[in-house]
Protein backbone atom coordinates (compact mmCIF):
# COMPACT_ATOMS: atom_id res chain seq x y z
CA UNK A 1 0.00 0.00 0.00
CA UNK A 2 1.81 3.10 -1.23
CA UNK A 3 1.37 6.18 1.00
CA UNK A 4 0.91 8.55 -1.95
CA UNK A 5 -1.79 6.37 -3.49
CA UNK A 6 -3.45 5.66 -0.13
CA UNK A 7 -3.45 8.91 1.85
CA UNK A 8 -6.11 7.62 4.26
CA UNK A 9 -5.21 4.46 6.15
CA UNK A 10 -7.92 4.32 8.76
CA UNK A 11 -10.39 3.71 10.08
CA UNK A 12 -11.18 2.98 6.41
CA UNK A 13 -8.51 3.01 3.72
CA UNK A 14 -9.08 5.44 0.85
CA UNK A 15 -6.86 5.31 -2.21
CA UNK A 16 -6.84 7.82 -5.03
CA UNK A 17 -5.87 7.04 -8.62
CA UNK A 18 -5.66 9.36 -11.59
CA UNK A 19 -8.10 8.98 -14.47
CA UNK A 20 -7.79 10.70 -17.83
CA UNK A 21 -10.60 13.06 -16.83
CA UNK A 22 -10.21 13.22 -13.04
CA UNK A 23 -9.64 10.80 -10.18
CA UNK A 24 -11.07 7.57 -8.82
CA UNK A 25 -11.57 7.20 -5.08
CA UNK A 26 -11.12 3.60 -3.97
CA UNK A 27 -13.41 3.11 -0.96
CA UNK A 28 -13.56 -0.67 -1.29
CA UNK A 29 -12.37 -1.13 2.32
CA UNK A 30 -15.45 0.80 3.51
CA UNK A 31 -17.72 -1.10 1.13
CA UNK A 32 -16.31 -4.37 2.46
CA UNK A 33 -17.33 -3.22 5.94
CA UNK A 34 -20.83 -2.51 4.62
CA UNK A 35 -21.11 -5.94 3.01
CA UNK A 36 -19.88 -7.65 6.19
CA UNK A 37 -22.40 -5.69 8.29
CA UNK A 38 -25.14 -6.66 5.84
CA UNK A 39 -24.06 -10.31 6.04
CA UNK A 40 -24.10 -10.22 9.84
CA UNK A 41 -27.55 -8.61 9.83
CA UNK A 42 -28.74 -11.31 7.43
CA UNK A 43 -27.33 -13.99 9.70
CA UNK A 44 -29.29 -12.52 12.63
CA UNK A 45 -32.53 -11.81 10.73
CA UNK A 46 -32.27 -13.03 7.15
CA UNK A 47 -35.96 -12.75 6.39
CA UNK A 48 -36.13 -9.18 7.71
CA UNK A 49 -33.04 -8.05 5.79
CA UNK A 50 -34.26 -9.72 2.61
CA UNK A 51 -37.69 -8.09 2.99
CA UNK A 52 -36.02 -4.68 3.43
CA UNK A 53 -33.85 -5.16 0.34
CA UNK A 54 -36.76 -6.40 -1.78
CA UNK A 55 -38.81 -3.40 -0.65
CA UNK A 56 -35.98 -1.04 -1.61
CA UNK A 57 -35.72 -2.72 -5.04
CA UNK A 58 -39.47 -2.35 -5.59
CA UNK A 59 -39.33 1.31 -4.57
CA UNK A 60 -36.36 1.85 -6.89
CA UNK A 61 -38.23 0.33 -9.82
CA UNK A 62 -41.26 2.48 -9.03
CA UNK A 63 -39.05 5.56 -8.63
CA UNK A 64 -37.57 4.89 -12.08
CA UNK A 65 -41.05 5.07 -13.59
CA UNK A 66 -42.35 7.96 -11.48
CA UNK A 67 -39.35 10.26 -11.60
CA UNK A 68 -36.82 11.89 -9.33
CA UNK A 69 -39.28 13.83 -7.18
CA UNK A 70 -41.82 11.06 -6.65
CA UNK A 71 -42.99 9.65 -3.37
CA UNK A 72 -41.35 6.34 -4.29
CA UNK A 73 -38.00 8.08 -4.78
CA UNK A 74 -38.21 9.80 -1.40
CA UNK A 75 -39.34 6.62 0.35
CA UNK A 76 -36.57 4.58 -1.33
CA UNK A 77 -33.96 7.12 -0.27
CA UNK A 78 -35.29 7.12 3.29
CA UNK A 79 -35.24 3.31 3.47
CA UNK A 80 -31.70 3.17 2.09
CA UNK A 81 -30.60 5.81 4.61
CA UNK A 82 -32.25 3.87 7.44
CA UNK A 83 -30.33 0.76 6.41
CA UNK A 84 -27.06 2.71 6.20
CA UNK A 85 -27.75 4.26 9.61
CA UNK A 86 -28.28 0.80 11.06
CA UNK A 87 -25.29 -0.88 9.41
CA UNK A 88 -22.50 1.68 8.91
CA UNK A 89 -23.11 4.89 10.84
CA UNK A 90 -25.14 6.49 8.07
CA UNK A 91 -22.75 5.83 5.24
CA UNK A 92 -20.25 8.53 6.16
CA UNK A 93 -16.57 7.65 5.77
CA UNK A 94 -14.61 9.36 8.55
CA UNK A 95 -11.20 10.85 7.81
CA UNK A 96 -9.18 12.15 10.76
CA UNK A 97 -6.22 14.40 11.52
CA UNK A 98 -3.29 14.53 9.13
CA UNK A 99 -5.02 12.07 6.81
CA UNK A 100 -7.42 14.89 5.83
CA UNK A 101 -4.44 16.93 4.65
CA UNK A 102 -2.85 13.97 2.84
CA UNK A 103 -6.12 13.24 1.03
CA UNK A 104 -6.51 16.90 0.06
CA UNK A 105 -2.90 17.03 -1.18
CA UNK A 106 -3.28 13.83 -3.21
CA UNK A 107 -6.44 15.20 -4.83
CA UNK A 108 -4.75 18.54 -5.50
CA UNK A 109 -1.75 16.86 -7.14
CA UNK A 110 -3.87 14.61 -9.35
CA UNK A 111 -6.31 17.39 -10.26
CA UNK A 112 -3.60 19.88 -11.24
CA UNK A 113 -3.65 20.71 -14.95
CA UNK A 114 -1.02 18.80 -16.87
CA UNK A 115 0.94 20.31 -19.72
CA UNK A 116 0.21 18.66 -23.05
CA UNK A 117 3.33 18.45 -25.19
CA UNK A 118 3.15 20.12 -28.56
CA UNK A 119 3.59 17.97 -31.65
CA UNK A 120 7.21 19.10 -32.02
CA UNK A 121 8.00 18.30 -28.38
CA UNK A 122 6.41 14.88 -28.81
CA UNK A 123 8.74 14.10 -31.73
CA UNK A 124 6.47 14.91 -34.68
CA UNK A 125 8.08 16.12 -37.89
Amino acid sequence: MHADRTPVTGPFRISVDMLPTGVALDVSHYLSTLVLALAQAAEEDGEGVLADLVNIAELDRSAGHQGIDSGATHERDARVQDLLDELVDGGKVPVYGQQVLRLAERLRVLAAPKAVPSQREAGAA
